[in-house]
């Protein structure tokens, strides 16, 4: 067990007078006891980031805190918080927190971070008129319910890496929404009380469970709408989706992380049979078959039979070079029947084979994309710390002061 003592507090500020301290930073310091700090009285900003604290209490006579990280300690309870009521950021991400009702008495807060946690249940959210940023990334929660149906002022909401399966309908409360990420979660529709928060700019849902077309055409309300994600969703699957999404939002910039008009410029045909069959049409168009006109060889034929018997020799010889050549013609018909044969097989053979390496390459392209979204999809929104969150709905600026 390490305590913090007051003297330490003074003499690496310069000071005697305790009242001198405003901001203090202990990081890293392995320290488990801060009581200490109840001396402080004009404290206002105290990050207390990546030590051993189990307990808040200590901080309860620091009645001027306006600015607190207790991010990376091992804390089960915001217990000492509740009469900070000059609190307007408060980070305790990374914790064993499993509630957050300590901080609902908090007038002022602005900014409450509170990822990392075990917290199972969203707190009201009534009295904490300010609040414009709520980060609750990476705790068991399943339903978001009713407790932001009076959050009016938030303007950027995570819960990316919950159990979310239903987003509710007191999101329909949140109309001054500017970022909202509920990533890897297992949401399946979105509520049509989404249309309500007309001023999201940026929304990543990706690595959830929407499968349906008909569930994305409430984003056609979001007129404000310049980056969303949806890698990871079985509706992300058909290409075509990055042309729908252009024409259903046309605010659009940024899909699945990358520029939709690039995005929509490389969406490929995936079905070459199509441009083959017009090949093999316009190929048999030109090996069409010549119609045979044997009208001159039939009027020959009945100009044999002359009754003239002084010509009956002559009408019997030329009969028969009638018929030979007949029969010539009728040789060369069937040749030429069969080398047109021959030419439109080898055509069908030629176009077989370049659909197969088509389709064949099409396939190879297809399993590789699948491979790179799995691959984006695969890595989890991260926290990095309380100014930045990085995920593939793109980086955010958390405004905490």
């Amino acid at each position: 067990m390490k305590a913090l003592s007051s003297t330490q507090v003074l003499q690496e500020n310069h000071t005697t007078d305790p009242d001198a301290v405003i901001s203090l930073t202990f990081t890293h310091r392995a320290l488990s006891d801060v009581s200490c700090l109840a001396q402080f009285k004009k404290l206002e900003r105290l990050d207390l980031t990546f030590n051993n604290l189990s307990s808040l209490e200590g901080l309860k006579p620091c009645l001027n805190l306006k600015w607190l990280s207790v991010k990376q300690n091992k804390l089960r309870s915001l217990k000492g918080v509740e009469g900070l009521a000059c609190l307007t950021v408060l980070n305790a991400g990374s914790n064993m927190l499993q509630s957050m009702e300590e901080v609902k008495s908090l007038v002022r807060l602005r900014a409450l971070i509170l990822n990392d946690n075990e917290i199972v249940s969203i707190c009201r959210t009534d009295q904490m008129k300010e609040l414009n940023t709520l980060v609750l990334s990476r705790n068991p929660i399943r339903k978001i319910g009713e407790n932001l149906s009076k959050a009016n002022s938030i303007t950027k909401l995570s819960l990316s890496n919950c159990k979310i399966e239903c987003i509710g309908s007191s999101i329909k409360s949140c109309t001054e929404l500017r970022e909202l990420r509920l990533a890897h979660n297992e949401i399946r529709t979105l509520p049509s009380e989404l249309a309500r928060s007309t001023k999201i700019q940026n929304l990543d849902l990706g690595n959830n469970l929407i499968m349906r077309w008909s569930d994305l055409k409430i984003l056609s309300s979001l007129a404000n709408l310049k980056n969303l994600n949806l890698v990871g969703n079985p509706v992300a699957e058909k290409d075509v989706l990055s042309k729908k999404i252009k024409k259903l939002v046309p605010s659009i910039q940024i899909f699945n992380a990358k520029p939709i008009d690039k995005v929509t410029k490389n969406v490929i045909d995936d079905n070459p049979s199509t441009n083959a069959s017009v090949d093999i049409a316009m190929k048999k168009e030109k090996t069409k078959k010549p119609k045979l006109n044997n009208k001159n060889a039939s009027d020959d034929e009945e100009n044999t039979h002359s009754t003239d018997p002084n010509s009956e020799k002559k009408s019997k010889r030329k009969s028969r070079d009638l018929k030979d050549g007949f029969v010539t013609e009728k040789e060369t018909i069937k040749r030429s029947k069969k080398a047109i044969h021959d030419e439109e097989t080898v055509h069908l053979e030629n176009n077989e084979n370049r659909n197969e390496k088509r389709e064949e390459g099409d396939t190879i392209e297809k399993k590789k994309k699948r491979v790179k979204s799995k691959a984006r999809g695969s890595s989890a929104v991260q926290l990095l710390s309380p100014e930045a969150e990085f995920g593939l709905g793109g980086p955010s600026a958390w405004d905490l002061e």
